[in-house]
């Protein structure tokens, strides 16, 4: 089948980007993102590109040239869904809340609903593409509920896990490592092969089977979130030691048999792949009956839990065991630099952990505003909204919120905080000034320098 037009189920940070790139690299192929939420489709339509609701380098450019000519966006979702030959399902699946496997299954419930919608609305043939991160054999449930419409419709599954890093998302899906694609059938395979052959290398275009595919993005994710994991857990070692955790790292990513990527210490990982994939994977196994192989995983998110409570712990002991009624400025709260995106950021927790201890929370980040911070704590915290309400102030200036703070906490590695003028914001604070740098991004010597008592990940100094 030769695809000249594609519908994509789900505008979000996969969605979004990849079809806008898809749409942009294949004129030729209509290209409509469709979602429910009317706000978000909105936002992606809106006339200034610039204000299109995810935040990634590039992402306003690539959808700027190609919005209107060949890519769309629209609530109208069973028009998208009739009128494709090939159709991405690219919605959340967040670890479950309730029942069965809650805290660690994948919630599927919009995957079925996509299945289902797909088999109603089709009347002819369609090649289905899995781009949501899914458990192992997700295909097979898709396919059931496809196949048993009764309307003679011929479904092709296929697994195209995506790879992205959020705030290099735009160069990952042009510069790929690898194009993942999984399935049953050659034609199906190859229908999508040609769409990425567009400007992906074909020896970067890999194809599997539709279980080795979906099992790769879960084990990708794991294996990354597992060496941050492991960094964090020696930087511990290191304060207490006297080693330098940077220069560890350093060391050992020289290795060629280790290398240097993912070896930065730090508060601890967030976004919405590691460790939602990785609690997915130890459901995996524990539904087997593999128990050691979940117990090995599972410590992978306890270290992670336990750096950022050990963060917080330290700025309250810093602080002379009370944080009651001291303005603690924070300094990021996106997951990541290059993002908007605050899911499972490591600053949520952090300030959850503050907030419970009284602390006047303030809060800067340059992608992230108001709203969506308030969202994060009263959805994610144990805080009652009458503390956040009272005590979380949000600044749009970053001098504004470190003015009279007793302590500023590096949350997120923002470039533009190492060019501050951190000697007018050591003047504005109250004494001793305290920073807590969580993603060791600061100039530890510079910073003493200047007159704060200085602290970092992994170093005793």
């Amino acid at each position: 089948m030769k695809i000249t037009s594609i519908c994509c189920i789900g505008a979000g940070y996969v969605g979004g980007p990849t079809m806008a790139i898809i749409a942009q690299k294949c004129p030729h192929i209509k290209v409509t993102v469709v979602d429910l939420n009317e706000e978000r489709i909105a936002a992606w339509n809106d006339p200034d590109v610039n204000n299109i609701p995810i935040f990634e380098p590039g992402l306003s450019d690539m959808v700027g040239e190609a919005r209107g000519r060949n890519l769309f966006f629209t609530t109208e979702v069973e028009k998208g869904i009739d009128e494709a030959q090939m159709i991405f399902i690219s919605v959340n699946t967040p670890t479950k809340t309730y029942g069965l496997g809650k805290g660690m299954a994948a919630d599927l419930k919009y995957i079925e609903l996509c299945a289902r919608q797909i088999a109603s609305v089709a009347k002819d043939n369609k090649i289905v593409v899995e781009k949501s991160t899914l458990p192992v054999r997700t295909a097979e449930a898709v396919k059931n509920i496809l196949d048993n419409t009764g309307n003679g419709v011929q479904f092709q599954i296929l697994s195209n896990p995506e790879f992205l890093a959020e705030g290099t998302a735009v160069e990952d899906l042009l510069n790929p490592d690898r194009v993942l694609i999984g399935g049953n059938d050659a034609q199906a395979i190859e229908s999508l092969v040609e769409i990425y052959a567009n400007w992906v290398s074909r020896d970067k275009i890999l194809t599997t089977n539709l279980w080795s595919s979906e099992l790769s993005k879960l084990t990708a994710n794991a294996f990354l979130a597992q060496r941050v994991s492991s960094i964090n857990a020696l930087s511990e070692v290191c304060e207490k030691t006297g080693a330098d955790v940077n220069e560890v790292a350093r060391a050992i990513g020289m290795d060629s048999r280790i290398g240097s990527k993912f070896l930065k210490a730090s508060v601890g990982f967030g976004g919405s792949c590691f460790q939602k994939d990785i609690l997915n994977l130890v459901y995996i196994a524990k539904s087997y009956g593999l128990d050691e192989v979940a117990d090995y995983w599972e410590q992978v998110v306890i270290m992670n839990d336990h750096q950022k409570r050990r963060f917080a712990h330290k700025i309250v002991q810093t602080l002379y065991n009370t944080v009651s009624g001291k303005k603690i400025a924070f300094l990021g709260w996106a997951f990541k630099k290059d993002t908007n995106d605050t899911r499972e950021s490591a600053a949520i927790d952090v300030a959850d952990y503050l907030l419970l201890e009284q602390a006047k929370v303030a809060v800067f980040d340059p992608k992230v505003g108001e709203k969506q911070v308030r969202y994060d704590l009263a959805y994610s915290a144990t805080n009652e909204l009458s503390n956040i309400d009272k005590n979380v102030t949000v600044y749009q200036d970053p001098y504004e919120a470190c003015k009279g703070s007793h302590a500023i906490a590096v949350l997120t590695e923002w470039d533009e905080f190492k060019n501050y003028d951190w000697k007018r914001i050591f003047d504005s604070m109250h004494k001793p000034a305290f920073v807590f740098d969580g993603r060791n991004i600061l100039d530890a010597k510079k910073m003493k320098e200047i007159g704060f008592v200085f602290s970092s990940v992994g170093s005793a100094y």
